[in-house]
């Protein structure tokens, strides 16, 4: 995806979050992310959107708590929100093709723009289900949110950000994300981590859905029952228990 795709569907989704938890109590706990109501959601969104801008624009900055955030006046929040995705992008476009820091070494500045918008998307979802709003995501985002999501889960770096991820380790079992109308994501659990690549073959197990519905799943927003398993469901459900994020 270039970057005038991220920029957008970043925008698509902080507008679909917005919409989301407009005239929404924002004391309502949010089932898929425990421990948070709408409005420290709401405040991660804008908080995480400036904090990656100023990161591009600056260097790094420690990673902010989203029970500082203080997204304002729930009528205020649309604008606030959208105002966050703005600084982002601007940054990113300002940059151009300068390495910046991230937390797997220096990269272009787009990777700022690619984390927060599938970020974004999975939060919009949070919003969605907390508020029986509708949730859609567009095929090509949905398939770049689960690229992404393997790439930070097979960064040697990511295991000692969160030792849950370390336990993703295996002795080559295998877990396929079946869309059944492209190619899949093949994962093999190593004894150096995570392995992965575009493929549909056979593993020892495989969920099989709409892009959309496996993106939900993988990201622990939906159960796995939400797509059709086959195979060592033991396998899978060991995989979600240590994805947390």
């Amino acid at each position: 995806m270039d970057n005038a795709r991220l920029a957008d569907g970043l925008h698509e989704h902080t507008a679909g979050f917005a919409a989301a938890v407009e005239n929404a109590d924002p004391a309502t706990m949010v089932p898929t992310c425990p421990e948070w109501p709408l409005r420290t959601l709401t405040g991660h969104i804008g908080q995480a959107h400036r904090w990656a801008a100023s990161i591009v624009r600056d260097g790094p900055s420690p990673v902010p708590d989203p029970f500082d955030a203080d997204p304002g006046a729930p009528e205020k929040w649309s604008a606030w929100l959208r105002e966050g995705a703005e600084e982002l992008e601007a940054a990113v476009r300002a940059a151009g093709d300068t390495p910046v820091w991230t937390f797997f070494g220096p990269q272009p500045a787009r990777f700022w723009l690619r984390r927060m918008l599938h970020d974004t998307v999975v939060h919009h979802a949070d919003a969605a289900l907390t508020t029986s709003r509708a949730f859609t995501v567009a095929p090509d985002v949905a398939a770049d949110a689960i690229s992404e999501w393997l790439e930070v889960l097979s960064d040697p770096t990511t295991a000692t950000l969160n030792p849950a991820f370390a336990e993703l380790r295996g002795t080559g079992q295998t877990l396929l994300l079946d869309p059944g109308n492209a190619e899949g994501w093949l994962i093999t659990r190593s004894p150096d981590g995570v392995r992965w690549t575009r493929a549909t073959k056979p593993a020892d197990v495989t969920l099989t859905g709409p892009v959309q519905d496996l993106l939900l799943v993988f990201s622990r927003r939906r159960p796995a029952q939400s797509v059709a398993v086959t195979g060592d469901e033991a396998l899978a459900a060991h995989w979600l228990a240590h994805t947390a994020a």
